[in-house]
């Protein structure tokens, strides 16, 4: 979150029109052009940067302004900082056809490295990522290892081995392999010299002293980025920005690609046998460049395992051992998959590693990277991949749920290796319960994530568990919040709504009584059974205005979305009739949290994500209104809530009236119909009934028109009917006149219920006629019969509105 004055600033920035945009470049082009760039520039340019990175469309520049900007960048005596700063704004306009930067004739490496980072930001429209990767080669050629200015190319080069693994010739991969194993293998050991000193500094006080490990002690291997010191050389920061980009370069040096294993690869290896010999060091060898990195990866990585049991002094330096950790694992990966001989020769050290830190909670994030690699080598290296899947899905959501940046990684994890999990795909699935916890408290962020993870999830034997779970989303925050806040006070408290004050509902947290159903809200595991959660419902209600519980609200109609799609895949009939009773029974039990039964019921374009589920139900599987009827009565009964639920009303009155006929269902009867009938003509008596001592909700019209229409639909396949339908109709074009109505309904409204009314009473005339339109037989409803005016349906149609306007004009007035 930005402060106040941030947030002021932001606003400003983005208020600018284009118009004081202008007048601002101009005063910008008078300072460049300027023999002195003082500070005015640099302030100017500043508030430049600003402006056009704060709003997310592109701010257009005038084109004398960003010719300043890139030969202001060109100068070879121009400061530094108006340097860096004319790169960003070059950067947060690219891409740009305006920009003609020469990177050919730069010489200081400073500004090649600006230069670069705009090329590369434009993307490759003239091919510039080749050519920058071409010129941070030849400095390469042209310098000794030690030289200064490779600092600053070396990370270009490690964007242009990513966004383009093409561009180098094999003798230039083999160069800059060359040079990773010289900055990674043979960093000095001594710190840098000091900047000149003032009066009071010695001789003594300058001599540079050993580089320290992390716990204080002298270094006696090589340098690694965990090794400290006050001042590093420049070797030191190429060894580290070098270990930086070893992963990209080992998946995308060679031409064979990732994961293959060079053309000198002399392994002894044949199918799963390997020899000792091979599964030793081949460092006294003389290997091919490659080969050779990746020996001395291996042996980098495990100086760093290493180093990570030492104890640091400093917490800082402590965060960066798990960050090398979690680097250092996945190098290890690589290198196992591009050379298995390494497998053998990484296990002991890693199995080790894993025994540490699954007790360890400061260092979960390490486990992540762990269980990738026993998932991809857990069959070749003899591990037992399930006591990993079962630790890993079962402790860490319910220790570390409140962690945002784990709880990315492990959704992450979960997506990228479920190619990997093949027979064990159940226990994630029956995990779900865990996993949700992860995105009950970050729903914002990992909202799209679970939205592409969830078809994963989704099985038929868990999908009615796991709709439920998606219901009681905003429960479960409230219930975590709780959690958190009953637990013994911790070193490292996640943050949560401090003004809350909520003392009952933590006694009830803590109440015997309701120990079952919160425990069922916080199960580890699909349990197969489903609770009603409605007693927690009222308990958590003053947890319900919290702000993160209102976020997670927010998120569930895009859960529930994704969920169906999913769900709709696998389901059977069985379990499509028991999806649509959960939607039943669901929609006046949710939650109290503000705006959530508001937002799950929104009518939008395709109608609120519950109705517009039970028609995609319907769809599936016609049969489901005949075979659920006695359900479908029991739920139109009650007009209690019908407000807050007008959309699910309307669309299952709606299914009704289109499904329930034998040409979806011959087990459909006459006197199925009557029953229908007559409990629609009682919903519709209830909702357009208007006694000014009652205080009725106002009705939505569309809920008015569904039911007049449905009802007639009815009532032309049960022609006995028709009499009463005629009647009712009549009833609802002389109600729509009356000012009752008025007050009930807008005008539009009203004359909605009135033309509708009118249609249908005319249509039910000609009964014949009314069965053919209303209930159309499958052959007339393909789209041939639309397309094709010479067929039946469009010269049925025109007869038909012909016949109407008859009747109609003969209608008296």
């Amino acid at each position: 979150m930005f402060s106040a004055g941030a947030e002021s600033l932001l606003h400003q920035a983005r208020e600018i029109q284009d118009e004081e945009l202008k007048k601002f470049c101009s005063r910008i082009c008078k300072l460049l052009q300027a023999e002195d760039l003082g500070p005015d520039t640099l302030d100017s340019l500043q508030r430049l940067f600003l402006i056009i990175s704060a709003t997310k469309y592109s701010r257009r520049l005038e084109k004398t302004c960003v010719d300043l900007l890139q030969a202001t960048l060109g100068l070879p005596a121009c400061p530094e900082q108006l340097q860096v700063l004319c790169a960003a704004i070059l950067r947060e306009m690219s891409p740009s056809d305006s920009l003609s930067l020469a990177w050919d004739h730069t010489q200081n490496s400073r500004q090649l490295s600006l230069v670069a980072s705009v090329l590369l930001a434009q993307g490759d429209r003239n091919e510039e990522v080749r050519a920058v990767g071409q010129g941070v080669l030849r400095a390469l050629e042209s310098r000794q290892p030690e030289g200064p200015s490779l600092r600053h190319l070396l990370p270009v080069m490690a964007k242009v081995v990513v966004l383009s693994p093409g561009t180098l010739q094999e003798d230039q991969a083999t160069l800059l392999s060359k040079r990773l194993v010289d900055w990674l293998r043979y960093a000095s050991l001594q710190q840098g010299l000091p900047h000149s000193g003032g009066f009071f500094s010695t001789p003594r006080a300058r001599q540079p002293g050993p580089v320290t490990e992390v716990d204080g002690a002298v270094a006696t291997d090589f340098f690694t980025v965990l090794s400290s010191g006050h001042r590093f050389t420049d070797d030191q920061w190429l060894n580290v920005q070098a270990f930086s980009m070893l992963r990209a370069w080992l998946l995308h040096s060679g031409p064979e690609g990732p994961g293959t294993l060079d053309t000198d690869d002399r392994s002894e290896q044949e199918g799963s046998t390997l020899s000792v010999i091979s599964a030793t060091s081949s460092a006294g060898r003389l290997l091919p460049p490659r080969e050779r990195l990746r020996e001395v990866a291996f042996e980098y990585c495990q100086r760093l395992i290493e180093q990570s049991n030492r104890r640091a002094l400093r917490k800082g330096d402590s965060d960066l051992q798990k960050a090398c950790l979690v680097e250092a694992v996945l190098v290890l990966d690589v290198l196992c998959r591009q050379d298995p001989s390494f497998l053998y020769r990484s296990l002991s050290c890693l199995k080790a590693l894993h025994g540490r830190v699954r007790g360890d909670p400061a260092s979960v994030r390490v486990l992540l990277p762990l269980a990738h690699f026993f998932l991809s080598h857990g069959e070749a290296a003899a591990v037992d991949s399930e006591a990993v899947y079962q630790h890993l899905f079962t402790r860490i959501p319910v220790e570390q749920f409140h962690s945002p940046m784990l709880a990315f990684e492990f959704i992450q994890f979960c997506r990228d290796n479920l190619h990997l999990f093949s027979g064990h795909l159940s226990t994630l699935r029956l995990s779900f319960p865990n996993l949700f916890k992860f995105l009950a408290w970050n729903s914002p962020p990992l909202t799209s994530e679970f939205v592409a993870l969830l078809p994963a999830l989704v099985d038929a034997g868990t999908a009615l568990e796991m709709l439920h779970a998606l219901l009681d989303l905003p429960c479960l925050t409230a219930v975590l919040d709780l959690q958190l806040r009953s637990a013994p006070a911790a070193s490292e408290r996640p943050l949560w709504d401090t003004s809350l004050r909520a003392p009952s509902c933590l006694e009830a947290f803590r109440d015997p009584q309701f120990q079952g159903l919160f425990q069922y809200l916080l199960r580890p595991k699909a349990s197969g059974a489903t609770e009603r959660l409605a007693p927690l419902h009222q308990l958590l209600q003053p947890m319900a205005g919290c702000a993160r519980v209102a976020q997670c609200a927010q998120a569930v109609p895009t859960l529930l979305q994704a969920f169906f799609s999913a769900v709709t895949q696998v389901a059977d009939g069985s379990l499509i009739n028991q999806l649509a009773l959960l939607l039943l029974g669901r929609s006046d039990s949710l939650y109290p949290a503000p705006g959530y039964a508001a937002g799950v019921h929104r009518p939008g374009f395709l109608g609120s994500v519950l109705s517009s589920q039970f028609l995609a139900l319907c769809t599936l599987k016609p049969s489901l209104v005949v075979e659920l009827a006695r359900d479908l009565l029991e739920f139109l009964g009650s007009v209690n809530g019908l407000c807050s639920r007008a959309s699910l009303v309307t669309s299952v009155v709606w299914a009704i009236g289109e499904y329930l006929s034998v040409t979806y269902d011959r087990r459909c009867t006459v006197e199925q119909i009557n029953k229908f009938f007559e409990a629609l003509e009682a919903l519709l008596f209830e909702v357009t009934q208007c006694r000014p001592s009652a205080a009725l909700p106002r009705c939505p019209p569309q809920v008015v028109t569904v039911l007049m229409t449905t009802l007639t639909k009815l009532a032309s396949r049960s022609q006995d009917l028709i009499p009463r339908a005629s009647l009712l109709l009549s009833k609802m074009r002389t109600l729509a006149h009356s000012p009752a109505t008025s007050s009930t309904h807008s005008e539009e409204g009203a004359e909605a219920i009135r033309t509708r009314a009118t249609e249908l009473l005319t249509l039910l005339k000609m009964p014949s006629v009314a069965q053919f339109v209303l209930t159309p037989s499958t052959e007339v409803c393909s789209p041939r019969y639309h397309r094709d005016a010479n067929t039946a349906l469009p010269l049925a149609l025109r007869t038909v509105s012909r016949l109407v306007e008859r009747e109609a004009g003969l209608m008296p007035g």
